[in-house]
């Protein structure tokens, strides 16, 4: 028995100076390791790092409305538009016991960005985030190189060209709809946050799964909850074993995620049957499942390319960076167009000069130059999200040494509103900035990567941008539009950035 307590005695003291050097004395290491760096922030504090302040300052400001239209960044994240007005180029956040550098500085991005010995990993994702989606864009080393080598088939352009019918069908659906409402009432306000998550929902689901359509959209609306579970869940984040207590999130994200896993199991296993058998369809996932049967073929190994699971996790990861995102840059484009209608009135012009009411081509849609330039603007101003990589061991970046277990988070919101990179009116409007292209937009061309830069730039820009052109193009063939008196300007981040309540747009017959 004094056996057993001494060692029960030892395993408790080595448990929780081991708990005590993960909560406290770690972090502190690296934080003054950072601040004789140059690095600062606010300090970190046990266990909650600055999430205290954080959920302080949203309450504060987060119910402010926008002061200018596209200063937005002291409503999205007031944390980090105090930091970033404190300490300019780099700074220092602690998410929990998770230290985060902000790097804004384009030398250090493209060096981040474009490294390919893998010192700058994708973060390990957390037990929440595998019951979401994961896939090719949280994967790291051989496992991104193979599924990356996999996946690219699919969205070669002349696969687009193949799949564009299918955009046309369900944007055709929405203009049918919309026309209806319109001619009804002479007028009609709808949300066109909601009406473009639909849209792309059928897009993506007609996209990837064809004649699979109706499974499609079950698996949307199943991700689409699982989602909102997602976002709940990350107040959890520091505490992954919450996963596994039965509280009514974990349970029903369990079990949306057993429901698209049985879904996409039973689409996937008849369509390997169908192309063993010749029958091949020309959609999203039969093209990746073609790649990976000729993968194992070359290989000759059944074991090479993709397993089943993986397959399933990059169908929920077309989803969510096809759906969700494209949704955003839709809703924040019309937004943004019913503040400038002059540049409504140009993209207009433009479209019924290059095919007027038709349905466009492939070619029609590249020769969009000022649609294309909104779009560009709009993620300029209203970008989905931010990149973050992180370190596994000391890392040398610039000048800068940075300790094992550091994330760095470039933050688009802050990058492409940088006033040295963009000039003084880095917070207007101005699609023109873009009249030669993204490279002569700005001083430093890595000022500006709303798909991600280098090697693991997003495999599905131009699907999202020739679905946003089409989109666009359609809607300003038929209608004229503008706020509603109903509309808050409020975006606000979650997961993507997002307007909080709603996008209210009155439709005016053309």
């Amino acid at each position: 028995m004094a056996v057993l307590i001494t060692v029960l005695s030892v395993v408790t003291i080595a448990w929780g100076l081991h708990l005590l050097y993960v909560i406290w004395w770690r972090p502190k290491m690296i934080e003054k390791q950072l601040w004789k760096q140059g690095i600062h922030g606010y300090p970190y504090k046990l266990i909650h790092g600055n999430t205290k302040e954080m959920i302080k300052l949203g309450k504060e400001k987060g119910a402010e409305p926008v002061e200018k239209p596209h200063d937005i960044l002291p409503r999205v994240n007031p944390l980090l538009h105090d930091l970033a007005t404190t300490y300019q180029k780099s700074f220092l956040i602690w998410y929990g016991t998770t230290p985060c550098v902000a790097i804004m500085e384009p030398n250090l991005i493209k060096e981040i960005l474009n490294n390919k010995s893998g010192d700058f990993p994708k973060p390990e994702i957390n037990s929440f985030t595998e019951l979401f989606v994961t896939g090719l864009a949280s994967y790291n080393g051989d496992k991104w190189t193979k599924h990356r080598k996999l996946v690219n088939p699919a969205f070669h352009i002349e696969k687009l060209k193949v799949i564009l019918p299918a955009f046309v069908v369900c944007t055709e659906e929405l203009i049918g709809k919309w026309k209806k409402l319109v001619n009804f009432m002479g007028s009609c306000e709808v949300d066109i946050s909601v009406e473009f998550q639909n849209l792309t929902a059928d897009v993506i689901s007609r996209a990837a799964f064809g004649s699979n359509f109706e499974e499609g959209r079950l698996i949307f609306l199943f991700q689409k909850e699982q989602g909102r579970l997602f976002l709940q869940s990350q107040m959890s984040i520091n505490f992954p074993l919450l996963r596994f207590l039965p509280t009514e999130v974990n349970k029903r994200m369990q079990h949306i995620h057993r429901e698209v896993r049985s879904l996409l199991t039973g689409i996937i296993e008849k369509r390997q049957k169908a192309i063993r058998s010749g029958d091949h369809k020309d959609d999203l996932l039969g093209w990746l499942l073609k790649s990976n049967l000729n993968e194992q073929k070359e290989k000759k190994n059944s074991n090479a390319g993709m397993t089943t699971e993986d397959v399933i996790e990059e169908c929920k990861l077309f989803y969510f960076a096809g759906q969700e995102t494209t949704a955003n840059l839709l809703t924040w484009t019309m937004v943004v167009l019913s503040m400038h209608t002059d540049w409504q009135e140009r993209a207009r012009e433009e479209v019924l000069q290059v095919f007027g009411m038709n349905n466009p081509t492939y070619d029609d849609l590249n020769r969009l130059k000022i649609v294309n330039m909104i779009l560009l603007e709009v993620l300029r101003l209203y970008p989905p999200t931010s990149l973050i990589r992180c370190t596994y061991k000391e890392t040398k970046l610039g000048n800068l040494c940075l300790p094992a277990g550091v994330q760095l988070f470039m933050p688009l919101h802050l990058v492409h509103r940088d006033a040295e990179q963009w000039g003084e009116d880095a917070m207007e409007f101005k699609p023109e900035r873009f009249s030669e292209g993204i490279f002569k937009a700005t001083k430093d061309k890595i000022s500006y990567f709303p798909f991600g830069w280098g090697p693991r730039i997003c495999v599905g820009q131009n699907f999202a941008m020739l679905e946003s052109k089409l989109a666009m193009a359609r809607i300003l063939q038929n209608f004229t539009f503008e706020l509603s008196p109903n509309y808050i300007h409020a975006p606000y981040a979650a997961v993507t950035l997002q307007p909080q309540y709603g996008a209210q747009i009155i439709l005016h017959k053309l």
